[in-house]
C-alpha cells in the first residue's frame, strides 16, 4: 500500500507485481464483431491530387481560368488520406460522371 500518512489517508494506492510470463506474448484474434461499436464512427477521406508552393503575390493575380501546375505527372498516383494520415495510394477513375478513385496500394504504417 502506497499511501502517506500525514495526508489524512491518501489515495491508499496499492503496489502490485505483474504476473510473470513463460513465453512471448498472446496475440489476441480479433474478428469485425468486436469492432461493431466503432461501424458507424464517421471518418474524414480525403485525395489528393497533387501540391504546389506559390508566392502570395501569384496568389492574389489568380483569376478564373488560372491554371495551377502541381507536383504530380498525368496518370500518377493519388494520396488517399483518413483523418489526414496517409493510408494509400490510388488511381482517379470515372463513376457515373462523378470522380472516385481506385487503390492500387496500401501504405505500411511507420
Amino acid at each position: 500500500m502506497i499511501s502517506d500518512p500525514g495526508n489524512g489517508g491518501g489515495l491508499g494506492l496499492e503496489e502490485m507485481d505483474a504476473p510473470e510470463r513463460d513465453g512471448p506474448a498472446q496475440v489476441i484474434e480479433r474478428t469485425a464483431s468486436d469492432l461493431e461499436a466503432v461501424f458507424d464512427v464517421p471518418v474524414r477521406i480525403s485525395v489528393v491530387l497533387g501540391r504546389t508552393r506559390i508566392p502570395v503575390a501569384a496568389l492574389l493575380k489568380m483569376d478564373i481560368g488560372t491554371v495551377v501546375e502541381l507536383d504530380r505527372q498525368v496518370g500518377e498516383a493519388v494520396e488517399i488520406f483518413i483523418n489526414e494520415r496517409l493510408v494509400a495510394r490510388g488511381e482517379i477513375v470515372l463513376v457515373e460522371n462523378r470522380l472516385g478513385v481506385t487503390m492500387t496500394e496500401i501504405v505500411k504504417a511507420g
